[in-house]
């Protein structure tokens, strides 16, 4: 079992005195940025000099700086822009501006651990890694809860890093819920296998294939929609609620044996060893290098496939539907 850490085993007033950067100002930076300020930290958002996010943390209460100024003038640099963009920006503007003994965070291991950034031997390198979207993150620090993040300690030059990295998590909420310590290879390589194999990648493709089959033998496409992923949420649901057992108690009992005897035909040992090729791709570097290499070259791939997947049809009438059930508040 990892070390968890929680309230008390953390010390806001380690950050007094000191300065937090913020770099980046997007669904994990406002909420970093927010609940630190409000917590009674110094708080500076570091955006580009063109940023549409400018305004919006200025409104916010937040001192807004250019990254360069931010890394200069902070004790603690926490990097929450896109994986992808984090090289250029290091490399242009955060690395020659570091000050020895300054805290540089991340919010996930890729860039560390695939050896896009290379820190200079002078800092201290740590990561918070919140386990929930920033909006969300941001709605139950206001509510008083906080949610889970993952720890880990790269670098530790000043001898204090753990402490600071601690700090930090309590100053945005996350030892409310608990901080589980970890490495920044078991955080990269385990969020890009669940968000790959699960929770994206795997949750839509299931769901579009079901759809699509249901389609192809003449079933109507509304009624496919709701079987295979309007009720996703409920089970879900209940699955985060109380795990697989209170799932199970709570579906009737029809679905719970076909459950039991149909889920291995759909996810064998096929999707087993599919898996695991996905798995060796992440260790030994091969999607982080074809992704690095994706964006250096346009996108063109990504963008044709994300225009591929909109234009589905389980995306036109998933819209018609959610139309009629406005009290869920969908977004088109």
């Amino acid at each position: 079992m990892p070390n968890v850490y929680y309230d008390q085993d953390a010390d806001l007033d380690i950050l007094q005195g000191k300065t937090v950067g913020i770099i980046g100002y997007g669904s994990q930076g406002h909420c970093h940025a927010l609940n630190l300020k409000d917590n009674g930290q110094k708080v500076m958002v570091g955006l580009h000099a063109t940023s549409r996010s400018r305004e919006n943390a200025r409104q916010a209460g937040l001192e807004v700086a250019d990254v360069d100024e931010v890394t200069r003038e902070s004790d603690i640099v926490m990097v929450l822009i896109p994986d992808h963009v984090q090289p250029t920006v290091y490399r242009e503007s955060i690395q020659p501006n570091l000050k020895p003994d300054t805290t540089l965070m991340f919010a996930h291991g890729f860039s560390i651990h695939y050896k896009a950034v290379v820190p200079p031997a002078n800092v201290n390198v740590s990561m918070v890694a919140p386990k929930a979207p920033g909006h969300r993150m941001r709605e139950m620090f206001v509510d008083g809860i906080g949610v889970p993040a993952l720890m880990a300690i790269q670098q530790d030059t000043t001898g204090d890093a753990k402490g600071v990295t601690l700090a930090y998590a309590k100053g945005i909420g996350c030892t409310n819920a608990g901080v589980l310590e970890t490495t920044f290879k078991d955080e990269t390589e385990t969020d890009l296998f669940g968000e790959q194999n699960v929770l994206c990648g795997g949750v839509t493709s299931l769901i579009r294939m079901a759809f699509e089959t249901l389609v192809e033998a003449g079933y109507p496409p509304e009624l496919a929609y709701f079987e295979c992923l309007h009720e996703m949420k409920l089970i879900v649901d209940l699955i985060f609620q109380g795990g697989f057992k209170y799932m199970r108690y709570s579906v009737s009992d029809t679905a719970e044996y076909g459950d039991y005897s149909r889920g291995p035909r759909v996810i064998d040992d096929h999707v087993r060893e599919n898996m695991r090729r996905t798995l060796r791709d992440i260790q030994d570097g091969t999607f982080a290098r074809e992704w690095m290499a994706e964006n250096d070259e346009g996108r063109k791939r990504f963008l044709q496939m994300r225009e591929e997947a909109n234009e589905h049809q389980i995306e036109d009438i998933g819209k018609e539907l959610r139309r009629m059930m406005p009290w869920m508040n969908p977004v088109e």
